[in-house]
């Protein structure tokens, strides 16, 4: 018998598949849909850059805006400190009119009707302004408008912590209120109470 080796046992050599092939750097990501690192470079560059300049862009024109704004804001401001200036001079020129006045040459009630006239004026323009005056009697008592300055005893308990007095007046400007109206409060202690001022 032979020696020789029966070729059903020999095997032939085995050939890469070419699914598991490693692919050419190129041509296998091009098949998966993948871009080479060569030219998605230059292209994520490219996008950063236009992000970037797109972000300055945004901020230079926020920054402009913010500018813009506060400048119209104190524009605003002095527009409105002039209208009201502007409300309020010819009172204060009535009011040096009568300040430069010869008391020997002028009486008394001249000068009273002179002044009484220059308030109402200032009165005026300034309700024309939207300031309105606090200076309500009977009242309830508020201390978002008020300040108590003093108390005085009540004659009926329906008068208990309403205002008695106006000492001061107090000014609003729309719903904010300038200067509180500094008032006597009633208060009512019962019978032994009355007229005592305590409370």
């Amino acid at each position: 018998m032979t020696d020789k080796k029966h070729p059903r046992d020999a095997r032939p050599p085995e050939q890469p598949d070419a699914s598991t092939a490693p692919p050419d750097s190129e041509s296998g990501a091009a098949a998966a849909g993948v871009e080479p690192a060569a030219a998605t470079a230059p292209r994520l560059e490219d996008q950063l850059a236009e992000l970037n300049d797109r972000y300055l862009r945004l901020a230079a024109e926020y920054d402009n805006f913010r500018k813009r704004s506060s400048r119209e804001r104190t524009e605003l401001w002095t527009k409105a400190q002039a209208d009201l200036l502007a409300r309020l001079v010819d009172a204060l020129d009535d009011l040096a009119r009568f300040a430069h006045v010869d008391p020997a040459a002028t009486d008394a009630k001249t000068i009273h009707d002179g002044v009484d006239l220059v308030e109402r004026k200032l009165r005026k323009e300034l309700e024309a302004a939207g300031v309105r005056r606090v200076d309500e009697v009977g009242v309830a008592f508020d201390p978002n408008l008020h300040e108590a300055v003093t108390t005085a005893a009540a004659s009926d308990p329906s008068q208990d912590h309403t205002v008695g007095a106006v000492l001061q007046a107090g000014y609003k400007l729309g719903d904010m209120l300038i200067r509180p109206a500094r008032v006597q409060v009633l208060t009512w202690g019962g019978e032994e109470g009355r007229g005592t001022g305590e409370g």
